[in-house]
C-alpha cells in the first residue's frame, strides 16, 4: 500500500546530526538513520479518497515531516499516516481559488479482487492536499518534498533514464515552472503537457 497508518514517526536525525556522525567515519553508511529535511507544525491535511482509519478530525491539525525516508503526518489526535515517495507521482504548490497548498497525486497498487475491466487509473489514485497554517512555508516544504523524492526515483523509470543524462539533476537546481496555470510543478512528478496547456489540470 502506498499509504500505511501510523501511530508514531519512524527514526530520523537532523541534518547536523549527520554532518557530525559523516564526519566520524561511522562503520556503515548504510546504518545511519535517514534525515528530517523539514518539519511543519500546524498543518491539516484532506484525503480523497479518504483513508480508512483517518478521519477529518485526524486531519484537521497535526505535525508535517518530510524525512528522506517517508512523508508524514502526525496528528494531535496521535493518529497519522506515512507516504512512500515513489508513489507520489505528482507534487505541486496549488494556487486554487480554495487557497494556496501542496497537492500530491498518491499511486496505489490497484487491489487483487477489483474487476478486470475496472477503470484502473481512476481506482488507483489518491489525492493528499496538504495546507500549513503558515503558507510562507509552502515553497521550503515543496522544495524538502522535491529532494526527498529525487532520492527515490520510479524503479519502472530505470530503462527510459539509461540514456538520460539530465535524469539526476542537483537539488537547488529546480526550475519553478512559469506556464500558464498557478502550478509550480516539480522535476520529480510532471503532468503531461496536454494538462497544463489546454488549462485542464485543476484538482479543485
Amino acid at each position: 500500500m502506498a499509504i500505511d497508518l501510523v501511530t508514531s514517526l519512524p527514526t530520523y536525525i537532523s541534518p547536523e546530526e549527520h554532518k557530525n556522525i559523516s564526519a566520524s567515519t561511522p562503520a556503515s553508511f548504510a546504518d545511519i538513520p535517514p534525515v528530517l529535511r523539514h518539519k511543519e507544525e500546524n498543518v491539516s491535511v484532506t484525503l480523497d479518497p479518504p483513508l480508512p482509519g483517518f478521519s477529518s478530525e485526524d486531519g484537521a491539525n497535526g505535525a508535517l515531516y518530510v524525512i528522506e525516508s517517508a512523508l508524514v503526518f502526525l496528528s494531535s489526535t496521535g493518529r497519522g499516516f506515512q507516504v512512500d515517495y515513489p508513489s507520489i507521482t505528482l507534487h505541486a504548490i496549488s494556487r486554487a481559488e480554495a487557497g494556496p497548498s501542496i497537492y500530491c497525486q498518491l499511486d496505489e497498487p490497484a487491489e487483487a479482487d477489483a474487476p478486470a475491466d475496472e477503470d484502473e487509473d481512476a481506482s488507483s489514485m489518491r489525492e493528499l492536499v496538504i495546507i500549513p497554517k503558515n503558507l510562507s512555508s509552502l515553497e521550503p516544504i515543496f522544495e524538502s518534498l522535491s529532494f526527498c523524492a529525487s532520492l527515490h526515483p520510479d524503479p519502472n523509470d530505470e530503462d527510459e533514464m539509461d540514456d538520460d543524462d539530465d535524469a539526476f539533476v542537483d537539488p537547488g537546481e529546480f526550475d519553478t515552472f512559469n506556464g500558464n496555470v498557478d502550478q509550480e510543478l516539480s522535476e520529480v512528478g510532471k503532468v503531461r503537457g496536454d494538462f497544463l496547456n489546454n488549462n485542464r489540470f485543476n484538482p479543485y
